[in-house]
C-alpha cells in the first residue's frame, strides 16, 4: 500500500497486479489521514490516541472508538498488519 497526499487529501493505493482497479483506491478523511501519518511503526496505539486527543477537539473515549474502527478498516483492506 502506498499513500499520496494530493493537496488536502490523502489517498491509499494498493500495490497489486491490477492497480487500475479504482475500487481499491481509498480516500482518507482529515482525521484518517492524520492517523495514517502517525502510524510509523514506532508509535503505540496509546501514543497515537493521545496525539488525536491533542490535535482534534474530541474526548478520549470518542477518539478511542474512532481509532479502533479505523485500525480495523485498514486491517481489513490489508493496509496495515499488527507488529
Amino acid at each position: 500500500m502506498v499513500s499520496r497526499r494530493i493537496e488536502d487529501e490523502v489517498i491509499l493505493v494498493p500495490i497489486r497486479q491490477n492497480v487500475a482497479d479504482l475500487g481499491s483506491i481509498y480516500t482518507l478523511t482529515e482525521v484518517g489521514a492524520y492517523i495514517w501519518e502517525q502510524m510509523d511503526g514506532q508509535r503505540t496505539t496509546a501514543e497515537i490516541l493521545a496525539l488525536i486527543v491533542e490535535e482534534f477537539e474530541v474526548t478520549e473515549e470518542e477518539a478511542q472508538k474512532d481509532l479502533t474502527e479505523f485500525i480495523q478498516q485498514l486491517s481489513s483492506i490489508g493496509a496495515i498488519t499488527r507488529v
